[in-house]
């Protein structure tokens, strides 16, 4: 089995419009050039389709069947290629929850419209992705629901003596599907090998994939907890593997801020080496459409290309004193720094029609009380349009001998951490002393990009004021430098 190495996802962290959207939002219909697009013109081999929200489009696989038929003539869905469903999750999401059921319920009627065309028996959807996953039982249930409950029905007589489902609407496959869990709080991904072990006790599995978020363990506990507790975690996953005998192959949901991941078709050798036991990584907006065509070939092939190795060894007790330390100071400066945040956030440009999925932000766990803030590309936006890139908070909490063991574990923390700091204005008045003075007090080399002081100088003398200006223009001005929305 062909596993995918570059997932396309429709994280919409992107600046521009893509060359095939009629405005700045993609939705409906755009959705399917845009997979097509992901797969013949960038070379992605995979992607992801996020089932929740209004316009889900459950159809998916018959039209690009049918409107690219010379192209997955050559590139078969479902063997070289792929488009793998991301579903809500009932026990989080409940107001999506019956999503899930038409969207499991889907699943054969594809296979039939790639039968009808193609005559074989490769079923062009087999995986899903189910977020927010916190235990076996999540992905356990999906995978017996599809398993017993969809394709299971087939064989149910009406009564006795009668012919069965499919004997009269014709056979159910595939017959079973793969889930893939993503998990995205702390507690999750630090226990993300004991969740697989449970679920895979009882099933004949080739091989299991795995979902590490990237973006929201940044926005709740900072961007060095996010690298660490993936680090740990993807050792987890390489012991278990080797424990049960079985391929594990994880994904990491890397966007192309540094504080969501840092990929970007300049950074991709970078980001192998941060991560080189993972198999797959998420190709967002701003990757594809953001920069030259030809650097995002090129970034793609050198993503493709690499295999996976072993996770980089890692103390995790170590690790987690770090984290524990830092996302404390961490929280208390997003708790400061939320209204202002949230005045900022409400002139976002919107770059999907559709209302994408929840997520697991708070803060009511540390200091007594909720705090709302946007999701992650909003907030890391936010944070950049004002001046104060999210990297850098919570640093203050680091001493030297923690900052040496960050720069053992983390590779590339310098390098992401320089790459922040070019939009970094010490002028913009909301941040406590004690952040500029650790940035000093690590001394690395950058260079401020001046253009971006100018605009988040502009954005931070509005929102100081009672009621601020319209800040759109200045919003995507600012990302434009930077080639990233959020």
């Amino acid at each position: 089995m062909k596993i995918p190495r570059c997932m396309s996802t429709q994280h919409p962290d992107n600046v521009n419009a893509p060359f095939f959207s009629e405005s700045s939002e993609i939705g409906g219909e755009e959705e399917i050039i845009e997979a097509y697009y992901a797969f013949s013109h960038i070379g992605c081999d995979e992607q992801m389709w996020d089932c929740e929200g209004k316009e889900i489009d459950n159809y998916v696989i018959k039209k690009l069947l049918t409107k690219y038929k010379p192209f997955f003539d050559e590139k078969r869905l479902g063997s070289e290629i792929f488009l793998t469903f991301r579903v809500p999750n009932p026990t989080i999401e409940k107001a999506e929850a019956k999503i899930l059921i038409e969207t499991l319920d889907s699943i054969p009627r594809s296979f039939d419209a790639s039968n009808s065309i193609y005559k074989d028996d490769i079923a062009p959807i087999f995986e899903v992705i189910l977020p927010l996953t916190t235990s076996f039982s999540c992905i356990d249930r999906v995978y017996r629901y599809y398993k017993d409950f969809v394709a299971g029905k087939q064989n149910k007589v009406f009564k006795n003596g009668d012919i069965t489902i499919a004997e009269w609407i014709g056979k159910f496959s595939p017959e079973k599907i793969n889930v893939i869990p993503l998990v995205e709080n702390m507690e999750s991904i630090l226990n993300a090998h004991n969740i697989l072990k449970l679920y895979l006790q009882d099933k004949e599995v080739d091989y299991q994939r795995i979902f590490f978020a990237r973006s929201d363990p940044a926005l709740n506990y900072g961007l060095i907890s996010a690298v660490l507790i993936n680090k740990i975690a993807l050792q987890n996953i390489f012991t278990l593997s080797d424990e049960i005998n079985l391929p594990i192959y994880p994904i990491i949901g890397v966007g192309s801020a540094p504080f969501r991941g840092n990929l970007t078709p300049k950074t991709a050798e970078r980001v192998l080496k941060e991560y080189p036991s993972v198999q797959t990584y998420t190709i967002q907006s701003a990757f594809k459409y953001d920069y030259p065509l030809g650097e995002i070939r090129n970034a793609i092939d050198t993503l493709r290309q690499r295999k996976m190795k072993r996770p980089q060894l890692i103390e995790s007790e170590k690790c987690l004193e770090i984290i524990q330390k830092y996302t404390k100071e961490y929280n208390k400066q997003i708790i400061i720094l939320a209204p202002i945040i949230n005045k900022v956030s409400r002139f976002f440009p919107k770059r999907r029609k559709r209302k994408l999925h929840i997520g697991l932000f708070g803060y009511s766990r540390s200091m007594g009380e909720s705090i709302i803030l946007p999701r992650a590309i909003t907030f890391t936006g936010a944070l950049y349009s004002l001046g104060i890139p999210p990297e850098i908070l919570g640093l203050n909490a680091l001493d030297l001998k923690d900052l040496d063991i960050i720069k053992t574990y983390y590779i590339n923390f310098e390098e992401d951490l320089k790459d922040a700091l070019r939009y970094y204005n010490p002028d913009n008045g909301f941040l406590i002393k004690d952040i500029d003075e650790k940035i000093k007090e690590i001394s690395l080399d950058f260079e401020q990009n001046e253009q971006h002081k100018k605009i988040t100088d502009l954005i931070t003398s509005s929102v100081k004021k009672i009621k601020a200006i319209d800040l759109s223009e200045q919003i995507v001005m600012a990302a434009n430098i930077r080639q990233f929305l959020g």
